[in-house]
C-alpha cells in the first residue's frame, strides 16, 4: 500500500527569476555606435584628451583622463623603453581612472591605488549542517569500563504503554544531560495532521496506520539530523513486541543501528491511574490500556532492557534510565 507523502520541493532557481546578480556592464550600454562615428570605425575620441582637438571655448578637463589614455607624466613602462630592461621595481605605476565612489560608508574611504578593495562581509549567517546518516552504536572512552552517559551523543528509544510515563520521563531526561539533546514524541508528530487527523481510538484502519508509519519516518530523519549535528535524541513510542517489522524494525531502518532501546513497564494498576489523569484523543478506557499492558508483556525474554518504574519518580526513573544506558553501551543488546 503507498501512502501520500509531502508536497514536492519548489523547483530549483532558474536564471531570470528573483534578484539579478552578475550582469554583464555590457547590458547596460546601448549596442550603436556613438553619434558622429562612422559606420564600422572607432568611436572618436572624447574631448579634452592628448591627440583630439577640442570644441572651440573649451578647454581641456584636467581631472578626469579616460581610461584608456596613458597620463601624460606616468608613461607606460613598455612604451618608454621599447627595447630596454624591465623598469625600476619603485617606478610609478600607470594610473588610470578615478575609482567608481562607494555608497554608503565606504565612500568615505581612500584606498591607494592598485589595492585591492577588501570584499563585503557575509553577514547572511549561513551555516553548513552536516546531512544525517544512520547512527552508529556508541562505545565507552578507551580505556574505561562505562560510558559518561551525561556526556555521549546517544540516540535512545524509551518504549512503553499509554501511561507508562515515557513522555515524562524522556522530557526530564533531556533537561538534565549536559550535552544538547532533544526529545521527540512520536504523539506530538503525530498530531501534527490537523484536518483529517486519524484517530486509532475510533477504529483502527488503513489511514491511521499510514499517519503512524509517516509520523514515525519523521521522527527518525529529525533524530538523525539532530545526531549528525552533535545533538542527542531521545524518542518514545507505544512499540509492540508482537509487530517487529512495523515497530522496533522500522525505528532501526529509520535511525540507524546505535539505537539503543529501553523498555519502560510498570505494574498495570499505575497505568490505569496515570491513564485517568489524561484527557482528549489520549486518554484511553481501561479495556484499552490493559491489552496494550498485556502486549507489552511480550518484552520479556526479548533481550531488551525493562524498567518498572511502578515505585519511581520521574528523577528517580530518568538516572535508573542513565544506568540501563550505560550497560547496554557496554553491552549492546541484540535486537
Amino acid at each position: 500500500m503507498q501512502h501520500a507523502v509531502g508536497s514536492p520541493l519548489p523547483p530549483p532557481h532558474q536564471p531570470g527569476h528573483g534578484p539579478a546578480t552578475g550582469w554583464s556592464p555590457a547590458a547596460h550600454h546601448p549596442s550603436g555606435p556613438p553619434p558622429g562615428a562612422a559606420p564600422g570605425g572607432p568611436p572618436p575620441p572624447a574631448p579634452g584628451f592628448a591627440g583630439a582637438p577640442h570644441p572651440p571655448g573649451t578647454a581641456p578637463h584636467p581631472q578626469a583622463p579616460h581610461p584608456q589614455a596613458p597620463h601624460p607624466q606616468a608613461p607606460h613602462p613598455q612604451a618608454a623603453h621599447p627595447q630596454g630592461p624591465a623598469p625600476h621595481a619603485h617606478a610609478p605605476a600607470p594610473q588610470h581612472a578615478a575609482p567608481v565612489p562607494q555608497h554608503g560608508a565606504a565612500s568615505q574611504h581612500t584606498h591607494a591605488p592598485g589595492a585591492p578593495v577588501p570584499p563585503t562581509p557575509d553577514t547572511t549567517g549561513h551555516i553548513q549542517l552536516p546531512p544525517g546518516g544512520p547512527v552508529a552504536m556508541p562505545s565507552p572512552p578507551p580505556g574505561t569500563a562505562r560510558a559518561d552517559t551525561g556526556a555521549t551523543t546517544l540516540a535512545v528509544l524509551l518504549i512503553g504503554p499509554a501511561g507508562a510515563g515515557k513522555t515524562s520521563v524522556a522530557k526530564y531526561w533531556a533537561e538534565h544531560r549536559s550535552v544538547p539533546t532533544a526529545h521527540i514524541s512520536l504523539d506530538d508528530v503525530r498530531e501534527w495532521v490537523r484536518s483529517g487527523f486519524a484517530d486509532p481510538q475510533s477504529g483502527w484502519n488503513d489511514h491511521s496506520e499510514a499517519q503512524y508509519r509517516l509520523a514515525r519516518r519523521t521522527c527518525g530523519f529529525s533524530a538523525r539530523n539532530f545526531l549528525a549535528n552533535g545533538i542527542s535524541c531521545i524518542l518514545d513510542d507505544a512499540v509492540f513486541p508482537d509487530r517487529p517489522v512495523v515497530g522496533l524494525g522500522g525505528w532501526k531502518r529509520h535511525v540507524g543501528p546505535g539505537l539503543l532501546p529501553v523498555v519502560l513497564l510498570p505494574g498495570l494498576e499505575i497505568v490505569l491511574e496515570r491513564n485517568a489523569e489524561r484527557s482528549g484523543n489520549r486518554r484511553l478506557t481501561d479495556e484499552e490500556v490493559a491489552r496494550i499492558h498485556g502486549r507489552m508483556a511480550g518484552w520479556y525474554g526479548s533481550g531488551l532492557p525493562i524498567i518498572d518504574n511502578s515505585q519511581l519518580d520521574v528523577p528517580a526513573t530518568a538516572r535508573v534510565l542513565d544506568d540501563v544506558l550505560a550497560r547496554s553501551i557496554a553491552s549492546p543488546p541484540q535486537w
